[in-house]
């Protein structure tokens, strides 16, 4: 561990696995205390135990962040038990491929629900009750490049990614004025449990794999380096930026 990040305090939404989960080791590696958030107490508690082995702090709660109205409670006990939250990594987020035509209300309303609502409303939260009054906090949001090309089967996923996009710009443009940098990562697809499954469809796998020049998936690691990046003061004056970990995809 070194202290690039120490005394900072990160909260990483959807902590439990995947990106999350790498985001919140990557973070902790570099010295910061970390919160964590997530539907699924087991899988946070896993995480949380793995990095209070690197001697900082963590603490876990079970949040899910489509229930706005339990947002604001949930910035208040990270407050009292760990203090100010320097970092957000909004990381919660979900994909339900279908086919355009076949999209249920179901589907899009939880796609959005998470991927843009939930990841808007902790932006605002905790905005308004830790970065905002002290004039100072990070706020970074886990995209996708399906924010900028299209990608079949994916019509409600893409427009939430769209959205999020849209979101970190317009946050960076109206909180610089508080010393508040908003930025994206737009990961291709990466290693994770999900992802293997759909991988096993060798037609999706070749499409994928065709698109992608570097001819292989981004790894949770990979998009974590970049989160950290952006944590840190190394990242200058970088804000409302949407950076790519992409492999090459969107260069066509």
């Amino acid at each position: 561990m070194n202290s690039v990040l120490s005394g900072k305090t990160a909260l990483v939404t959807g902590g439990g696995s995947g990106i999350g989960k790498a985001s919140a080791l990557g973070l902790a590696h570099q010295g910061a205390n970390i919160v964590l958030w997530g539907r699924t107490l087991s899988k946070l508690s896993k995480v949380g135990e793995e990095i209070l082995k690197f001697g900082c702090k963590c603490k876990w709660y079970s949040v899910d962040v489509t229930h706005v109205e339990k947002i604001p409670g949930a910035v208040d006990q990270i407050q009292k038990d760990l203090g100010e939250i320097d970092i957000l990594v909004n990381s919660a987020g979900v994909n339900i491929p279908q086919n355009a035509e076949d999209v249920t209300l179901e589907a899009w309303e939880t796609i959005m629900d998470i991927n843009v609502k939930g990841l808007f409303f902790c932006c605002q939260f905790v905005g308004k009750k830790s970065m905002i009054p002290r004039r100072k906090g990070v706020i970074i949001n886990i995209s996708s490049q399906a924010g900028k090309v299209a990608l079949p089967h994916r019509a409600a996923y893409c427009s939430s990614k769209g959205a999020v996009d849209q979101l970190t710009r317009v946050l960076a443009l109206e909180w610089a004025k508080y010393n508040i940098k908003v930025n994206a990562i737009a990961p291709t697809f990466v290693e994770t449990s999900f992802t293997k499954k759909m991988l096993k469809d060798p037609k999706f796998k070749k499409f994928v794999m065709d698109n992608i020049p570097l001819k292989r998936l981004a790894t949770g690691e990979e998009v974590a380096r970049t989160v950290s990046f952006l944590a840190s003061e190394e990242s200058g004056s970088i804000t409302g930026a949407i950076i790519p970990v992409d492999g090459g995809w969107t260069i066509h």
